[in-house]
This record gives C-alpha cells, sequence and structure tokens, in this order.
C-alpha cells in the first residue's frame, strides 16, 4: 500500500489528475532498452543500426525477428520499448552487450545533458551503469568518461556493465562526491547528478521504495542531494553545463533543491530541459525550464530533471597521468605479440613503442596490478581515489606472456579478429559457450573471438579440434536455449 502522507501530498499536487495518476500508479510498467552504436558488428554496421529499424541496413532475418518487436522511446536516442515475452535480459544478445535494458524515463536526463565526442564528462551517483553506457554512446569512444559510485557493491556493478557494453574511455571509481572535488577541480565539460532521492517514482516498479518511503527520509536525502551537487559544481568547468535528475515525485528534492543550489550558486542559471516531444506531454512543473515525467503522462515511471550551465571560464588542465605505474617493455612486447598474432591492429598504437610514448590518442598503458589498461590521455593524479576500471583492460600480464581480458573481446568487432568463431543466437552452441563449456571446431590454433550473430562474445583459444572456454567464470550461468516466448521479461 501506498503511504498515506505521500497520496495526500500528491492528491494537493495533482488537484483533477490524481485519479489518472493513482490508475497508471496500478497499471503495468512500460519495459525498455537501449541499443549499442558503440558494438561493432560488420564495419559499417552497429548493434543500434543491426537491431532497430534501419532499413537501409538489411537487417538479417534473426534480427528483424528480435527488432521488428522493439517501438522507439520517442525522447530517447536509440531507446525502444519491448514486449514482455521478449525476454531481452535472457537473450546472448545482452551478454554480448547488443543493449542495455533501462527503464524509460530514466533515458531522459542524459540526452538533456547534450554531450559531444570528444569532452570530459562526469556522472557522479553512475551504478548500475545505465545512464553512464548512454553517455558514453554519444562520446563515440573519444574524450573521458568518469563514473563513480560510492556504494561499493554497487560499483563493482557498474563497472561490469561498463565492460558488457564495450567501453573503451571509462574510469570507473568507488568514491565520496567530496573525495572527487579535491583531484578534478573545474575539469569537466559535462557533469550528470542523477541523486539518490526517495524513490517515489519507483513505486509501480520496486516495493522496496514504498516501504522504505517517509517524510524524514525525504527530508535526508533533499540534504544530502544539496551536498553533492556542490560538489558537482566544484568539478564543472566555466561554460560547462550539469543536469539534475532524480526518480521522485517530492518538490522538496527536486524544484527545491535546483531553486537552493542557485541561491548557493549565483554563477549557474537554469536552462530550458527540452526533450524531443513526439509522444511526451509531461506533468507542466512550477519550475520554468525543470521536466516532469509523470507516469499518467508518458510511458514510464516517474522522473524530473534540470539542466544548469555555469557562466563562462578556462577549463583545468588536464594531467600527466601520474600515480599509474607504466608496463616494462618486456610485458609491452608480450603485448604486442599477441596483437600481431591474433588481431588485425594494436589497440592504443602502431607496433612500434617506446617506454613513456603516448597513443595515437593521447591515451596511456598502464600497469594496474598484474593488468594491462589503456587509459584515456591527460588525467589528473587519482593517487588515493579508489579505482576499480581505470580504462579498457586489455589482459593480465603472465610470465613471459599476455593473456586478453573479457572487456577487450567485447570492445572489438570481429574485422579486428584474425580468427573468428560466429555462432547463431538460436543454436544451442551459444549457450553451451555462456554455460562454460568447450566448443570442437577446425581451424588454425590459436585465440578466437567468439561472436553471436556478427558481434562479439568473448575468447575462446583453439587447439586439437576443441575451444577451450575463457568466458569468464563469475559470467556463468545455467543459460537455457533462448525462445523469447511466454515468460515475463527481465530487468
Amino acid at each position: 500500500m501506498l503511504p498515506e502522507a505521500f497520496l495526500n501530498r500528491m492528491k494537493q499536487t495533482l488537484g483533477s489528475e490524481y485519479e489518472e495518476f493513482l490508475a497508471a500508479l496500478e497499471g503495468e510498467r512500460h519495459q525498455a532498452l537501449r541499443l549499442n552504436p558503440l558494438k561493432r558488428g560488420k564495419p559499417e554496421e552497429t548493434a543500434a543500426q543491426a537491431l532497430g529499424k534501419v532499413p537501409e541496413c538489411g537487417r538479417p532475418e534473426e534480427f528483424k525477428r528480435f527488432g521488428d518487436r522493439l517501438t522507439p522511446v520517442p525522447w530517447a536516442e536509440n531507446g525502444y520499448y519491448y514486449e514482455a515475452c521478449l525476454q531481452p535480459g535472457k537473450h546472448p544478445y545482452h551478454e554480448a552487450g547488443l543493449y542495455y535494458i533501462q527503464e524509460p524515463s530514466a533515458m531522459a536526463p542524459a540526452e538533456l545533458l547534450q554531450v559531444k565526442p570528444g569532452e570530459r564528462v562526469l556522472d557522479l551517483c553512475a551504478a548500475p551503469g545505465g545512464k553512464s553506457t548512454q553517455l558514453a554512446a554519444k562520446l563515440e569512444g573519444r574524450g573521458f568518461l568518469l563514473c563513480n559510485e560510492i556504494h561499493p557493491v554497487r560499483a563493482k556493478i557498474l563497472s561490469q556493465n561498463v565492460e558488457r557494453m564495450g567501453i573503451r574511455n571509462a574510469c570507473v571509481t568507488n568514491e565520496a562526491p567530496e573525495k572527487l572535488c579535491g583531484v578534478f577541480a573545474e575539469y569537466f565539460d559535462k557533469i550528470l547528478v542523477d541523486a539518490p532521492c526517495s524513490g517515489e517514482g519507483m513505486f509501480r516498479k520496486n516495493e522496496a521504495a514504498c516501504e522504505e518511503w517517509s517524510p524524514e527520509n525525504v527530508r535526508l536525502c533533499a540534504d544530502r542531494q544539496d551536498e553533492i551537487l556542490d560538489c558537482a559544481a566544484r568539478m564543472l568547468r566555466g561554460g560547462g553545463r550539469l543536469v539534475y535528475s532524480t526518480c521522485t515525485f517530492s518538490e522538496e528534492e527536486n524544484e527545491g533543491s535546483v531553486e537552493r543550489f542557485l541561491q548557493r550558486h549565483p554563477d549557474f542559471k537554469l536552462v530550458s530541459a527540452e526533450l524531443k516531444k513526439e509522444g511526451l506531454s509531461g506533468f507542466e512543473s512550477r519550475l520554468a525550464g525543470t521536466v516532469r515525467l509523470m507516469p499518467h503522462k508518458v510511458k514510464g515511471e516517474g522522473h524530473f530533471a534540470a539542466a544548469l550551465e555555469r557562466e563562462s571560464g578556462a577549463c583545468a588542465a588536464g594531467g600527466v597521468n601520474a600515480g599509474f605505474k607504466r608496463p616494462s617493455r618486456q610485458e609491452m612486447e608480450d603485448y604486442l605479440s599477441f596483437c600481431r598474432e591474433n588481431l588485425t591492429y594494436v589497440p592504443g598504437a602502431g607496433d612500434e613503442w617506446e617506454p613513456g610514448q603516448k597513443c595515437r590518442d593521447g591515451a596511456e598503458y598502464i600497469r594496474f596490478g598484474d593488468k594491462l589498461y589503456l587509459v584515456p590521455g591527460e588525467l589528473p593524479d587519482m593517487r588515493g581515489i579508489k579505482i576499480l576500471r581505470p580504462g579498457l583492460h586489455l589482459g593480465e600480464l603472465k610470465k613471459n606472456r599476455f593473456e586478453p581480458a573479457h572487456a577487450l573481446a567485447l570492445a572489438l568487432s570481429p574485422a579486428e579478429a584474425v580468427h573468428v568463431l560466429n555462432l547463431k543466437g538460436s543454436d544451442s552452441a551459444v549457450f553451451a559457450y555462456l554455460n562454460g563449456q568447450t566448443l570442437s571446431a577446425a581451424g588454425e590454433k590459436g585465440w578466437y573471438l567468439i561472436c553471436v550473430d556478427g558481434f562479439s562474445l568473448g575468447w575462446g583459444k583453439l587447439a586439437g579440434g576443441m575451444i577451450k572456454n575463457h568466458y569468464p567464470k563469475g559470467l556463468r550461468r545455467n543459460y537455457l536455449l533462448y525462445t523469447g516466448e511466454d515468460a515475463e521479461a527481465s530487468d
């Protein structure tokens, strides 16, 4: 049951729309996903094109069966509603990172941030990663994305989703916003603050949010939101944009948070938070320029968003990636040898490499424990920051050899691998692979990029007619053959 204090407040707020609002909360939820434009199959085709309704791609039948059951989310690029029976969370395409399952209203804030390729972007409260992966898609592999989450368990889930979506230019941290301020002062072009809130907009989706609600918790959330926004302000460059969002209906946490922020920060101004208007007639906020997505007005849960811009000024200069350990010449030679034998190019740099040399786009190789990473260039000194994923995980540095990482496989297209084993999404072999079983195959021995319908899924190593399975043990589960029918959709 919904809390009485909440209902009384909403009745006063909504007036004649109150009964319509209640009816919406009792109705069925709308399920959606976002197709991944970073994931490439053929050189000219992304996952978003293969599964989306793009006629010029000439989609093969397996993609049509999936994609024709999607309808666009009007306010989100590559966002689609899916039929409840489709079960996209149980399809191999999910493990390959072809899409991210995301509540449709939650897709709005990242659209408002207006991210462009090459920018420095921060998602300050990022777990589980829906908005981070959306921002990464807009960067198109260029620039820098910092995804931060203060809670350790949720930060690990965030890191896994960054990996699954094949993102190459993101760093994942597990820090309090206050700790990041001293490192990234006036550093970012764009910042998203999807703040922890009382979660009223998720009552229909999450019963626990309803049970945990109280007027006292609303006030505590509002206080914490003020603190988080102040930290974000310190990290935004002059002329940069900050988007603040919540999944609650509380005015104290929404319009109130924005108004209090503007009083504390006169160098910021509220700008019009415009979304694509097709099919959108959200509840008009009393604060002009902000957006409320209401469940009785749109096909989605409750969400609030506001876009703020800072007065023009300089952006802090990048650092020199201080604090990271560099790989030795021998370790790099082991990595380059692997690339020459198994890939059609060397991720990050050409074959000729010297210690301290930067890559073509300014990125650098670093050693993080026994792992080799490719990290974006010109990062500030991040010593003392809890880092889960400093960049693209290339692989592990073993004794006199290099072993590729699962993250590298998911970031590659089949055209970038020398050996490829392509499995059909409807065949039992792909589920055997996801379950950790070996596969029989003919061909040259060596590392194989295992793909599903032309999109990378993981690694396997062929010897003696058998492919040893290198799909990570922590990701294996008892997969059953996908049917896509007659079952409740996965979250």
